[in-house]
């Protein structure tokens, strides 16, 4: 008895583990005109969107932190502080599962930054640089 029990609770754990923490897949949509979509897809089939507007955006930089003797490397996401247009209200993590390596950031990086760029120079007046 106590043994089903027991087995009982394991395949309970791990399905909400399945359900609500492994991620499988994550990606990054970035359209310039209206905003970045981050999508995460967990290991049950269940998705999780998050959208931030274009206005919000104030950047996307890689960032560096030290963990257990290694020194991680992610993107993130400046948000806008309203109050202060020089100042950066919100940090947002991207790939924080997915953790990848500082080349493939790099390419991310550049392609962001390539439509963050375009869309500065379409919102300028011309001969204004």
């Amino acid at each position: 008895m106590v043994l089903s029990a027991a087995i009982f609770l394991t395949l309970i754990g791990l399905i909400i583990y399945l359900h609500f923490v492994k991620i499988d897949q994550e990606s990054l949509l970035v359209i310039g005109s209206l905003g970045i979509q981050m999508t995460s897809s967990y290991a049950s089939g269940k998705e999780s969107t998050t959208f931030i507007e274009m206005s919000r955006v104030k950047d996307v930089v890689i960032n560096e932190a030290i963990h257990m003797q290694k020194v991680i490397y992610y993107l993130c996401i400046l948000l806008c502080d309203p109050q202060d247009p020089q100042g950066v209200s919100e940090v947002v993590p991207l790939f924080q599962s997915s953790k990848p390596r500082l080349d493939c950031l790099i390419e991310v990086y550049k392609s962001c930054h390539e439509i963050l760029d375009q869309r500065k120079t379409a919102s300028q007046p011309d001969g204004v640089k």
